[in-house]
């Protein structure tokens, strides 16, 4: 590589730094972002600085062991998990890690972004899974990591943050933003008590103007529960959209559900892993109740 594409690509990453710094997506010395810079080297920020300022000539350069190759200061305390991503992911060239507050939210609190909501999301990034927790700077971290990143360009880290990787510094960062972005209207949606999820149909023909559109994604969506494949998150990215066989767009069956609480008087009712509902008679007689008063 050149020196002044390992310049432009050390500014790229100081940029990217002050951008997630300025938005509050990371704090004090939180955060890191490394790049590729050929087949033996990668440039990752310093540890023990803040992102909103650093400048090009702290950057650290390491093999792909973890070696300091050069660079005056430490390189960042994460470069475990960057290296994993590297290793399962040779289309990947940059990878960025922050803890936005509303992604991080949602990881803290152990939901994934995997609802079928946002076309755009469906079309570039498709789902978010959550990565099991894992104590920080630990090889605990990429072993987490490892089972979702051959599948997907973003993950949230459970109790962490989230990482998202991608062909350069900047588009890295782009999907750091979407993450986020998903997180606050989904946050909304929430609070506003439903959520209308795209069907399984719908979704199909989203996956299918990822070729028109120009967008890599790692792996297919799989929208079939029953589907195999759904079940492993190497192979496919899981994502929850409905069978509808007329609507495109269809209501989120545990809003609805959850409205039996004030209709029951009980908790909403469970829903289990494999798909599942459980009802009580009680829970079953004011489901019915509610929807013939809304056929009137």
């Amino acid at each position: 590589m050149s020196t002044r594409v390992e310049e432009q690509i050390r500014a790229e990453i100081v940029e990217v730094g002050r951008r997630m710094y300025a938005r509050g997506y990371v704090a004090s010395n939180d955060g890191n972002i490394s790049a590729r810079l050929d087949d033996g080297r990668l440039i990752t920020t310093p540890t023990a600085v803040s992102k909103g300022y650093m400048t090009p000539d702290m950057m650290v350069i390491v093999d792909f062991d973890g070696n300091k190759l050069s660079g005056e200061r430490k390189a960042s305390s994460e470069l475990k998990m960057h290296l994993e991503i590297y290793r399962n992911r040779p289309d990947v060239n940059a990878v960025v890690h922050a803890h936005p507050p509303l992604a991080t939210g949602f990881a803290v609190a152990g939901i994934p972004l995997t609802r079928a909501v946002l076309a755009e999301v469906i079309t570039t990034l498709g789902s978010i899974p959550i990565a099991e927790y894992a104590t920080p700077s630990t090889a605990e971290l990429p072993e987490a990591v490892r089972k979702y990143i051959k599948a997907h360009d973003g993950i949230l880290l459970a109790n962490h943050g989230a990482v998202t990787c991608g062909e350069s510094v900047t588009a890295a960062y782009h999907k750091m933003e979407t993450i986020e972005h998903f997180a606050k209207i989904s946050l909304v949606a929430r609070l506003l008590g439903r959520e209308n999820l795209i069907s399984r149909d719908e979704v199909e023909r989203l996956q299918g103007l990822r070729g028109t559109y120009g967008i890599e994604a790692p792996a297919p969506l799989c929208t079939d529960p029953n589907d195999a494949a759904a079940g492993d998150q190497v192979l496919c990215q899981v994502l929850e959209a409905p069978e509808s066989a007329s609507e495109r767009l269809v209501p989120d069956i545990t809003s609805v559900l959850a409205g039996l609480r004030g209709a029951t008087g009980r908790a909403p009712v469970a829903i289990r892993g494999d798909g599942e509902i459980r009802l009580t008679y009680a829970e079953l007689t004011a489901l019915i109740a509610d929807a013939v008063k809304n056929l009137r």
